[in-house]
């Protein structure tokens, strides 16, 4: 351990980089650190075409575009996945499976939210080529087209939803008999003739080659084929903070409790992104939280 840095950036998706190339600009220095892949989940996107200033990109052209960005600004990165995060008298010292540690003044934490995925097998393989997450990212992409949702809470039914203005046939798969989500949003499905509700039933395979092109579903102990184009998985995501939960507000799902401010308990400790507790988790969100995240960070060293 060497260089002290002013702010450690933890996780390299848009909010992390968002937040380096503007503490950059402040004049600090920088260092993101990411355990997996530049860029963040948006790079699982074939297409994104609701970011500002670009009819039409790829997820990952953008997320290298936001790497390029910081980088280009100073900021130094690299792929270290962090361990456990220690508060120091003057600072933070973060320790990584390496066996490195770092030191710095002040921290963000970016490290967002994996989709809960279904565990079976070449399901990663699809994702992005049939599997999404995001119906208000990747719904475009399947107008006039068969698709089905998995999932049996509010934010499968506003899919569902959202799906059947623009989607041929939209059918919604649940393993329960009864929803969890809102009774509205239930009865403004049943309103849809395009909506088929599949209750009582698990995906227990995927079919395609290259491209998802059916499931193999189980009912009542009866396997079954639907033919899809597309299948959104909605059945929740799972933030990445549990080796930094003693210095935070964790709410009951285990996102970090913080306002708009990005601000936590700890001093000097700021989060951002998809890992906080929020409504709405887009990359343009996240990005705002970055650019949030690091003006406080800023403004936290520039007053101590």
């Amino acid at each position: 351990m060497s260089t002290r840095y002013d702010i450690i950036i933890i996780g390299g998706g848009p909010a992390g980089l968002t937040a380096a190339t503007y503490a950059r600009r402040a004049g600090k220095s920088v260092l993101v650190l990411e355990k997996a892949a530049f860029g963040g989940q948006i790079t699982w996107s074939p297409k994104v075409e609701n970011f500002p200033g670009d009819i039409s990109v790829t997820g990952t052209e953008l997320g290298d575009r936001f790497l390029e960005q910081a980088m280009s600004q100073g900021a130094e990165v690299e792929l270290e996945e962090v361990t456990a995060l220690e508060k120091t008298s003057d600072g933070f010292l973060i320790h990584t499976d390496s066996g490195t540690s770092y030191s710095s003044r002040t921290v963000i934490l970016a490290t967002g939210a994996k989709p809960r995925m279904l565990g079976l097998p070449g399901e990663e393989d699809f994702v992005g080529n049939g599997i999404s997450f995001c119906a208000v990212c990747d719904g475009a992409f399947y107008n006039g087209k068969a698709v089905a949702v998995y999932g049996g809470g509010n934010s499968a039914l506003q899919d569902t939803l959202l799906l059947s203005e623009t989607c041929s046939r939209v059918y919604l798969i649940h393993r329960r008999s009864t929803f969890r989500g809102e009774a509205a949003l239930v009865d403004a499905l049943q309103a849809r003739p395009n909506v088929t509700m599949m209750m009582d039933t698990t995906i227990k395979a995927f079919q395609g080659d290259g491209e998802l092109s059916s499931l193999v579903l189980c009912c009542s102990g009866k396997e079954e084929e639907l033919p899809i184009d597309g299948l959104f998985v909605a059945i929740g995501h799972v933030p990445d903070l549990k080796a930094f939960a003693p210095l935070l507000s964790l709410d009951q799902s285990g996102y970090a409790l913080s306002g708009e401010d990005c601000l936590t308990p700890t001093p000097g400790l700021f989060v951002a992104g998809d890992c906080r507790s929020k409504s709405i988790r887009q990359v343009t969100t996240a990005a705002a939280d970055g650019s949030v995240a690091a003006l406080a960070a800023c403004s936290y060293l520039d007053a101590v």
